[in-house]
C-alpha cells in the first residue's frame, strides 16, 4: 500500500488542501471577531453634548428636506 506512488501523491494533496483550508477558516474566522469596545467610560456631560449636537443635525436635516 504505501509503494504505490498514488497513495503518496493522494497524501501530499490532502495534507496540502487541509493546510490551506485550515488557514482559511482561521482567517476568516479572525475577520468575524467583535471589535473590543473601549472600557473607559465617557463622562455624563459628553454624551449630553453629543446627543444635542445629533439632534441639531436631525434637525437641519428635517429643515433642508422641508425646504425642498
Amino acid at each position: 500500500m504505501f509503494s504505490r506512488g498514488d497513495f503518496w501523491i493522494g497524501m501530499a494533496v490532502g495534507v496540502v488542501a487541509g493546510i490551506v483550508g485550515y488557514k482559511y477558516a482561521a482567517s476568516r474566522n479572525a475577520s468575524f471577531q467583535p471589535a473590543t469596545v473601549g472600557t473607559a467610560e465617557v463622562p455624563m456631560a459628553e454624551l449630553i453634548k453629543q446627543k444635542e449636537e445629533l439632534e441639531d443635525m436631525i434637525a437641519a436635516q428635517e429643515a433642508a428636506k422641508q425646504e425642498k
